[in-house]
């Protein structure tokens, strides 16, 4: 049985690992961190976790997390920089579903998150957990920075396109949605149902910190400077991303074959067929990204699709997928569960 602790199990992110890991066959959850409810049973926090989850919340300290052979880090940015050396030093694997160990230039990433980093030497191991792309790198990892919920999206809708050449790397636009959850387990004005409900609005379009994460993997993929613009919105929905981007087509292809060749082997893709219009319903609940590729018009501007829900795929189940490849076990293992609709 693989041993795992999760530190920072209040937030969504925390719970969601917990709803996943709890029906893993291969797990044993042995702690679950939180200095401010230290002591309380995790079911009177999460009652949907009754009779499955027995955990108390520990602090990180009373949590024999040097025990565990992986830790999860469900934590604000800037936390799991500073305690994961002592966990990698004791053999434990490390999985961070913050952005500490995501951006590989120190500089851009300090500029971003307002902070010092505590470790950077640790962010050139660091293994980007994408594993579309980084698979093989991430069975071999001791730490793995799994990637943001946006960045999920996004690179997954443009990876064929940059990979095959297929369009102008200098044009590349993401319009981006997301539920409230996106924003945290947190009291915020903007947030709040009378705020967000029937209301639909753009943010931080002069400058999302997810923006150097996604340009740093679209440059990768094309193997060149990309010019990226990346425009977020809330929707009033609690789960869901819907990433509908924009590229000029700069190559005679079939997209659609494209598409479907790419993510024939991935269990996590869904490539739909030519005219679909995927929903965020579909992937509610499932580790599942669904994508559908359209060239409106005949025009040279390719336009795709891509919906996930920004707690599994975006987050969590992206965490426990790459926990599999980490241990050598199915990927699918824990994560199959189909979209919820209604």
């Amino acid at each position: 049985m693989i041993k795992v602790g999760i530190v920072g199990g209040t937030g969504y992110t925390g719970v969601e690992l917990l709803r996943l890991l709890e029906r893993h066959p291969q797990v044993e959850l042995k702690a679950i961190t939180s200095r401010k409810e230290a002591g309380m049973p995790v079911v009177d926090m999460f009652p949907n976790l009754r009779g499955r989850v027995r955990l108390a919340f520990s602090t990180p300290e009373d949590a024999g997390l040097e025990n565990c052979d992986v830790v999860f880090f469900a934590t604000p940015n800037g936390v799991a920089m500073q305690q994961t050396r002592a966990l990698l030093d004791a053999g434990v694997k490390v999985i961070d579903l913050a952005a500490d160990f995501r951006i590989k230039d120190i500089a851009v990433w300090e500029h971003w998150y307002k902070m010092e980093h505590a470790c950077p030497d640790l962010v050139a191991e660091a293994v980007y957990g994408l594993p579309e792309i980084n698979r093989a790198a991430i069975k071999g990892a001791r730490l793995i920075a799994n990637p943001g919920c946006y960045p999920t999206a996004v690179q997954l809708g443009f990876l064929p396109l940059l990979e095959s050449g297929a369009v102008d790397a200098g044009f590349l636009v993401a319009d981006a949605k997301s539920g409230v959850s996106g924003a945290g387990r947190k009291a915020e004005i903007a947030t709040l149902f009378a705020e967000s409900a029937d209301n639909f609005k753009a943010y931080a379009v002069g400058g999302h910190r997810h923006w150097p994460e996604i340009k740093q993997g679209l440059e990768s993929f094309a193997g060149k400077p990309v010019g990226f613009t990346f425009v977020p919105h809330l929707l009033p929905l609690i789960r869901g991303i819907h990433a509908t981007l924009y590229a000029k087509v700069s190559a005679d292809i079939d997209l659609q074959s494209l598409f479907e060749k790419r993510y024939a082997d991935e269990p996590f893709v869904d490539v739909l067929p030519a005219g679909s219009h995927p929903e965020t319903r579909s992937v509610r609940g499932a580790n599942m990204c669904r994508i559908a590729v359209h060239r409106p018009f005949g025009s040279d501007t390719v336009v795709v699709l891509s919906v996930i829900d920004n707690l599994v795929k975006g987050a969590a189940g992206q965490a426990v997928q790459n926990m599999n490849i980490l241990f050598d076990l199915p990927e699918d293992t824990a994560l199959d569960a189909v979209g919820m609709l209604p």
